[in-house]
C-alpha cells in the first residue's frame, strides 16, 4: 500500500511562487520510488512536469517548466517537494504527485503505479 498526499497549492498571480509538497506512505521505503509530478488543466491530457530518481541522483523536467520549477525529494521525511517560480496563468491546473516502482525515467501517466489526489494551482494574470 502507498498513499501519496498533495498539499500547497492555492491561488497565486502570474510571476508568484508556490511550492507543493507530496507526503507519501508506504511499508516499504520512499527512497525505492521513482517520483514524479504531472498536471492537468480543464479539457487536457495530463502532462508530465518533472521526476525525480530514487536518491536524486537524476532529474528531469517538462519544457515548459524549465528553469522555472525545481523538483526535489527528502527521503528522511517521505516527501516529494515541487517549488514553482515564475508561474504563468498557462500553469494553472490540478498538480498529481505519482510514484514508479522502476528507478527509469518515464514521462508518461501510464508509467506510475500510485497516484495522489491532486492539489489546485491557479494563476491569475
Amino acid at each position: 500500500q502507498v498513499q501519496l498526499v498533495e498539499s500547497g497549492g492555492g491561488s497565486v498571480q502570474a510571476g508568484g511562487s508556490l511550492r507543493l509538497s507530496c507526503t507519501v506512505s508506504t511499508v516499504s521505503t520512499f527512497s525505492r520510488y521513482f517520483m514524479g509530478w504531472f498536471r492537468q488543466a480543464p479539457g487536457k491530457e495530463r502532462e508530465f512536469v518533472a521526476a525525480i530518481s530514487r536518491i536524486a541522483r537524476s532529474i528531469y523536467y517538462g519544457d515548459s517548466v524549465k528553469g522555472r520549477f525545481t523538483i526535489s525529494r527528502d527521503n528522511a521525511k517521505n516527501t516529494l517537494y515541487l517549488q514553482m517560480n515564475s508561474l504563468k496563468p498557462e500553469d494553472t491546473a490540478v498538480y498529481y504527485c505519482a510514484a514508479r516502482n522502476y528507478n527509469i525515467y518515464s514521462d508518461s501517466p501510464a508509467g506510475y503505479d500510485y497516484w495522489g489526489q491532486g492539489t489546485q494551482v491557479t494563476v491569475s494574470s
